[in-house]
């Protein structure tokens, strides 16, 4: 499955408990059709001390959720889009639906 999204583009959440949001991509994993994205589809996690020193305790961090889930913002017009692909001079580029402005 072909992926949309990549990391650095700013997306909307489609669905679930964070539906609306809006954050930055921070990684994918295409093998799996995921992605993390900044501030959204937040987890507790309880760490534990791994040296000496080193501080424990309870954690927010960002979950990975289905690429799916998440639709692209274009940078122009604001609006969340699907992704088209255009071909010039042999290089593929990504481009907006609404507007056709390269994303």
């Amino acid at each position: 499955m072909a992926m949309n999204v990549k990391k650095g583009d700013t997306v909307v959440v489609l669905s679930g408990k964070d539906k609306g949001k809006k954050g930055k991509v921070q990684s994918t994993m295409p093998s799996e059709a995921k992605v993390v994205v900044e501030g959204v589809n937040l987890v507790t996690c309880h760490t534990k001390p791994r040296r000496q020193g080193e501080e424990g305790g309870i954690v927010r961090r960002e979950a990975a959720l289905y690429a799916s889930k998440v639709q692209v913002v274009c940078p122009k017009c604001s609006k969340p889009t699907r992704v088209a692909h255009k071909v010039e001079g042999g290089k593929k580029t990504r481009v907006c639906k609404h507007c056709g402005a390269e994303l």
